[in-house]
């Protein structure tokens, strides 16, 4: 056993802090999804430190900074800043940021599950499912500090296309090469609940976009627009919340179909591996550089789109997702490797759950409180995107198995659209950017 099971600061009544299988049920797919980009950790070196100060402090370095495949990626945090600061090329300066986040993002995971050791199953399974997209959350609250409406709404619609197509395209089409000759099936059941949520939020984005059609002129149809998404806004969330308690409590066993296995595996002996404040102090630093990083995404992004001649649709719908959630996108792919995928659906629907019945509403409230007027409108193309992704997911996850054709159709279709926002050539000056509004209608 290792030496930091004794460190006081990892002790609770005088014995480390153990998960159990209790515990377990706090744990969502994004938490088991990170693990599989975590290394161990040797602390035979740090564990020969006389000081126990400066050897915890070691210890916590090494857990939280090297414990993940993805630390090859963290000296781009100090890079970018450096950059920022240094007045170099702001395409420079965008590219180190995104590449800074996503370690970040996956380290908000880890640490949350590290406090979740301490806090219990509830409040773990509530951090888990409210931070499981913070990155996404901090750079539409940036946008919207800047009134960068459009921005907003392209990285959180790219984030449910990333989710649904590729991630999850990318899974089954994987998993089913690598387990060719194995029946590949999955609990359909949490599919279908994910399914019917993000069916009700593409009702709640397709009403304010048909106000656009309902009247003579679209000049009629921008407040009754707005107000009208602030309300579905609120019924959203009102529907998020208690896909929590029906996720966390009442049906719960419908997400932890793999847990039998995770206990062979793993044993009970799994072990926090920092204290509690420490997980929280970390916590807290990890959100400053996000949101430090998430600023200079949102204020580079259109030095990067005119120096690369790429519009900002494609940048925020295509780039961003795929960069900012590479960490849980590569555990999907290695659990569907391992023919698990009730973990791979779990990350790929339960992530773009979040970002559609959270996430969006919730901008769309920060925004109506800071005085901003963002609408649940996506404008036509971007809406019939969504809409197609969800009804194409329906229809493949709908007799609960799997093989590498399903997997190749929605990885066709994410193509597809990626390739119809790279030719896309509209006029996206600071105007644009700033008001999304049908027709060119100018806000008040």
């Amino acid at each position: 056993m290792g030496s930091h099971q004794h460190e006081p600061w990892l002790l609770e009544n005088g014995n480390p802090k153990v998960l159990t299988r209790e515990m377990r049920h706090g744990r969502t797919a994004h938490s088991k999804s990170s693990n599989s980009l975590r290394t161990k950790s040797d602390r035979t070196l740090v564990s020969k430190v006389p000081c126990a100060t400066i050897r915890n402090v070691l210890f916590n370095l090494q857990e939280v900074i090297l414990g993940t495949k993805l630390s090859i990626l963290i000296p781009a945090i100090p890079v970018a800043i450096v950059a920022e600061y240094c007045g170099f090329g702001r395409p420079w300066v965008f590219v180190l940021s995104l590449l800074g986040l996503t370690p970040l993002a996956e380290r908000v995971s880890f640490i949350t599950e590290q406090v979740a050791f301490y806090t219990g199953p509830t409040v773990g399974g509530l951090l888990n499912a409210t931070c499981g997209n913070v990155t996404e959350l901090i750079i539409a609250i940036f946008a919207l500090s800047s009134n960068k409406i459009a921005v907003v709404k392209y990285s959180l619609l790219g984030s449910i296309l990333s989710n649904l197509l590729l991630v999850l395209g990318t899974s089954l089409l994987c998993g089913g090469i690598a387990n060719v000759g194995l029946e590949q099936k999955y609990d359909r059941r949490q599919g279908d609940v994910n399914s019917l949520m993000l069916l009700l939020a593409l009702l709640c984005y397709l009403l304010p976009m048909l106000f656009k059609y309902s009247a003579a002129s679209a000049a009629l149809t921008v407040d009754p627009s707005l107000h009208l998404s602030r309300a579905s806004s609120i019924v959203m969330l009102i529907a998020y919340v208690v896909y929590i308690i029906f996720q966390l409590w009442t049906h719960r066993q419908l997400f932890e179909a793999e847990d039998e296995d995770e206990d062979d595996n793993n044993g009970s002996d799994e072990q926090a591996v920092i204290g509690l404040w420490s997980g929280i102090a970390w916590l807290i630093g990890m959100t400053v550089f996000i949101a430090l990083l998430s600023e200079y995404v949102v204020d580079t992004i259109e030095d990067a789109s005119d120096s690369w001649g790429l519009s900002v649709s494609f940048l925020s719908i295509i780039l961003l997702p795929i960069v900012g959630n590479a960490a849980e996108h590569a555990g999907a792919v290695i659990f569907a490797f391992k023919n698990k995928l009730d973990i791979s659906l779990g990350v790929a629907l339960g992530s773009a759950t979040q970002i559609a019945m959270f996430v969006v509403p919730l901008c769309v409230i920060v925004a109506w409180t800071m005085g901003v007027k963002m609408d649940l409108n996506f404008n036509i193309l971007e809406t019939g995107s969504v809409a197609l992704a969800i009804i194409v997911t329906s229809f493949t996850l709908q007799d609960g198995t799997s093989h590498y054709m399903k997997g190749l159709v929605l990885l066709l279709c994410y193509i597809v659209i990626g390739a119809c926002f790279f030719v896309q050539r509209t006029p996206f000056n600071q105007a644009d950017v700033t008001n999304v509004i049908p027709n060119g209608v100018l806000s008040a």
